[in-house]
Parts: structure tokens; sequence; C-alpha cells
């Protein structure tokens, strides 16, 4: 005799996953809390706690697939750096942008793009900020392992207003600086 499965099951079921209640899809939903977990800056010892980050601030959240990659480094985080005023002049507080490498990496990368006092880049070495949100893409063929997808979120005091991930989780169309600011300009968020 086969056994049937009833919507009701796959319901149940739900609830025990490893992954928390605020996603849908895989991806956090416009409304959740954002994730609390330690980032570095710098070095391994700067440890960046999320929930601090976030507090009381209005802010854009960004993820790269890779510090040192063609599009984040030519079109991705160099948009955000260029626009960076334009984020201030809507009453954003600050720019982030994490990415699934090492500390050291990533501080070279800001360094290189003079990305200090426009944009904080943070890493996020074991990819478990990145997971938390379910925005990992497995991109082992390509650089070696699971790091991020591409996104960006519109952040209110570590509350998710928008989220903006690329379909393919890799292109540079909704995350990009001038298409965040278009959303912004448009108001459509969960409040």
């Amino acid at each position: 005799m086969s056994k049937a499965f009833y919507p009701a099951q796959m319901f149940i079921r739900s609830f025990h996953t490893s992954k928390p209640l605020f996603l849908f899809g895989g991806v956090i939903k416009e409304g959740a809390t954002l994730p609390n977990h330690t980032l570095f800056e710098h070095d391994a010892k700067t440890k960046i706690n999320t929930k601090d980050l976030f507090k009381g601030k209005k802010s854009i959240l960004f993820g790269v697939p890779g510090a040192f990659t063609p599009g984040c480094s030519k079109t991705h985080l160099p948009g955000y750096i260029n626009q960076a005023n334009d984020f201030r002049q809507l009453g954003y507080d600050q720019l982030v942008c994490v990415t699934v490498n090492d500390p050291y990496v990533s501080s070279a990368w800001a360094k290189e793009h003079r990305a200090e006092g426009k944009v904080k880049v943070l890493a996020d070495p074991k990819g478990e900020f990145t997971k938390a949100l379910g925005l990992t893409k497995d991109m082992t063929e390509q650089l070696g392992n699971v790091r991020s997808s591409r996104y960006a979120m519109v952040i209110n005091d570590n509350k998710v207003e928008k989220v903006l991930p690329e379909p393919d989780g890799a292109g540079l169309t909704c995350s990009l600086a001038e298409n965040v600011i278009g959303e912004i300009k448009k108001g459509n968020f969960h409040k």
C-alpha cells in the first residue's frame, strides 16, 4: 500500500527543517529581522555584530560573490561607492557590502576601491550570515566554494524593507546601486 502525501504533512514537515522560519523559498522575507551574526572588518580581530551594525540605522546591504571578481570589482562595488552621497541624500546612514572572503582579502579590496567612508566592506569568511539570509550560491566551479548570491536589501533598524536578489544569483541588474535608488524613490517597501 502506498503512503499518501497530504498538504498538511508538507506543512508540518516544514517546521522540522533547519532553515529559519523567516524564509520563504529560501530567501529572507521583507518584514523579517536580519539574523544576528559576526562579520569581520579589516582583519580577524575586528568583529562586527550585525545586530549592532544595523540598530537604529537606515542602511543598504548588498552581497557580492567575491572580492576582486570582475562584476564585483568593475560594476557592483564601484556603483555604490560612486553613489554613496545619493544614498545619504535619500536619508540612508550606511552602505554595507558583504562578501564570502576572508577579512584580509575584503580589506584589500575595499582599500583598492577607496571604499572607506562610503561603503563598509565586511567579510563573511564561512558564509554563515549569507546562509542565514538564504542567499548562498554554489560557485565551486568558478570560485572554489559556496559564495554569496548577488543581492541588495533596504534595511531599517534591522528590519528588511526590500529584498532585491539577482534572478540568477550573479547577474548585474536589480541589485545595482542605481536600481536600488530607483526602488527607494518608488517607496514600495514593507513597513
